[in-house]
C-alpha cells in the first residue's frame, strides 16, 4: 500500500514514515506543503491514502481537504493534526475523508489506523470524537438547559438575582422566568430549597 505524508513538521514526518516504513505492506513518500502533496499526487503512482497535516502551508482547512479529495485518482485522503477540534474531525468525516488522527496518537495505533484507512475504512478515535460534557453528564444537569445551569450554579453560591444577572449579561426578570422554571424542574418552592438539592445531587 502507497501511503502520501503530507506534513511541514520535519521531524514528525520522519518519525511518520519511520514507523510505517518498518511496515513490509507499506511504501511511504512525504511532502511538506500542500502544493508539494497536490504535485506529488498528481504526477506518482496513484496513493492508498494521502495524510494531510491540518496547518502545514498551503493548507486552508477543509477547503484543502475538499481540494485533494476532488483529485483524480482515487486516493482516500485523511486529516492528521494537534490541534484540529473534535468538531473539525466530525466535519472531515461528513466531507468523505477516510479519517482523522491526532498528533498524540501513540505510534503503534498510528500505523494500525493507517492500514485501517488504506484498506477502505473510516477512523477516528473514540476518545477523542467523544466530547467531554457527553463523558460524563451530571444527571441534574442534563435535565436543564445551559442558562439554567447557569443560574443555579450561581444560587447555590448564594448570589442575589440582580449579582447573576450581572454576571450573566442578562435581566432580572429574565432571571425571574428562570428561576420558575428552575423551581418546576428540581420540583422546589423557593432558592433555598433548589440550592439544597443541587448540592445534596452534587452537583455544586
Amino acid at each position: 500500500m502507497r501511503i502520501l505524508i503530507a506534513d511541514d513538521h520535519d521531524l514528525l514526518r520522519d518519525t511518520l514514515i519511520a514507523f510505517l516504513s518498518a511496515e513490509d505492506s507499506l511504501e511511504t513518500e512525504s511532502a511538506a506543503t500542500l502544493d508539494e502533496a497536490v504535485t506529488r499526487i498528481k504526477r506518482d503512482d496513484p496513493y492508498n491514502l494521502v495524510l494531510l497535516d491540518y496547518k502545514m502551508p498551503g493548507m486552508a482547512g477543509l477547503d484543502s481537504l475538499r481540494k485533494v479529495l476532488d483529485m483524480e485518482g482515487g486516493q482516500r485522503v485523511a486529516l492528521i493534526s494537534g490541534e484540529a477540534t473534535r468538531e473539525i474531525a466530525e466535519q472531515a468525516l461528513e466531507m468523505g475523508a477516510a479519517g482523522f488522527i491526532p498528533k498524540t496518537l501513540p505510534a503503534k495505533s498510528l500505523v494500525n489506523a493507517v492500514k485501517f484507512m488504506a484498506m477502505g475504512e473510516q477512523y477516528a478515535p473514540i476518545d477523542f470524537m467523544k466530547a467531554p460534557d457527553e463523558a460524563e453528564v451530571h444527571p441534574l444537569a442534563q435535565r436543564l438547559t445551559p442558562r439554567e445551569n447557569d443560574v443555579l450554579k450561581a444560587l447555590t453560591a448564594g448570589k442575589s438575582n440582580k449579582e447573576i444577572a450581572r454576571d450573566l449579561g442578562i435581566t432580572e426578570p429574565t432571571i425571574k422566568l428562570h428561576m420558575k422554571t428552575l423551581y418546576r424542574k428540581l420540583g422546589v418552592n423557593n432558592r433555598t430549597q433548589a440550592a439544597m438539592v443541587a448540592r445534596d445531587e452534587g452537583l455544586y
